[in-house]
């Protein structure tokens, strides 16, 4: 589903206009962004939790030369998915 397809079925839904339901969705979108980018966890019951997690820096090797890297730390965005959400998936 792109956010195109979720917009109309918004408005399907709700009966929102097409603007209405573009601003939902966005101001949904950047609520999670924002919380992530603060290090705040975004529990969803019944949906999953979004959180970020830490990686350590570490060697690495290029694949085409074979020469050896430095890969810095970075922070990634990980999604566990609520018991709900599994088993609606797995059914």
């Amino acid at each position: 589903m792109t956010k195109v397809e979720m917009v109309k079925s918004l408005m399907d839904k709700t009966g929102l206009s097409r603007n209405q339901a573009v601003d939902t969705v966005e101001f949904f979108l950047e609520s999670v962004k924002n919380a992530l980018k603060k290090g705040e966890k975004v529990c969803l019951v019944g949906f999953g939790t979004f959180c970020v997690k830490e990686k350590n820096a570490r060697s690495g090797r290029n694949p085409r030369t074979g020469q050896k890297i430095d890969i810095p730390p970075k922070r990634v965005a990980v999604f566990k998915p609520g018991k709900a959400f599994r088993e609606t998936v797995n059914e």
